[in-house]
């Protein structure tokens, strides 16, 4: 099942970067699928199938800790996303990777790294938008 479950995460990944790349709460997406990413031709060369499950989503904020609180609450307030650091399995996971990494990490703040399963996407992207207005009203 690995080839129907990668095209499905890919799928997946591709409708949630685009949904977002434009996002008001949103300050990137890194993803190779977007042409708007910075190594977009060269994954456009070598990834002949898709640009594959992961995504990262940097949260807007004030500044570098506001970014960071507003990421960590994201996280936080995911329902269907499971906290947890791994990738290619059929669930969707959330991690914000420099709290995981810790100090001196290279990892952005602001940033929730994203392994993309095979959930409904319209179901995860509200899963996010939701997480969203919740970490920006608290």
């Amino acid at each position: 099942t690995l080839s129907v479950r990668v095209a499905a995460s890919t799928k997946n990944a591709d409708i949630i970067a685009k949904h977002f790349e434009h996002h008001p709460k949103i300050r990137a997406v890194l993803y190779p699928g977007l042409t708007s990413f910075l190594g977009h031709d060269v994954a456009k060369q070598q990834m002949h199938n898709g640009f594959g499950g992961m995504l990262s989503l940097c949260i807007k904020g004030a500044d570098e800790a506001d970014g960071e609180a507003r990421a960590i609450a994201v996280a936080a307030y995911t329902k269907l996303f499971k906290r947890a650091t791994s990738l290619g399995g059929v669930e969707s996971l959330i991690e914000h990777r420099a709290s995981v990494e810790g100090a001196g990490t290279p990892a952005p703040r602001d940033m929730l790294r994203i392994s993309v399963g095979i959930e409904d996407a319209g179901n995860l992207i509200a899963d996010l938008e939701a997480a969203l207005v919740a970490a920006f009203a608290a």
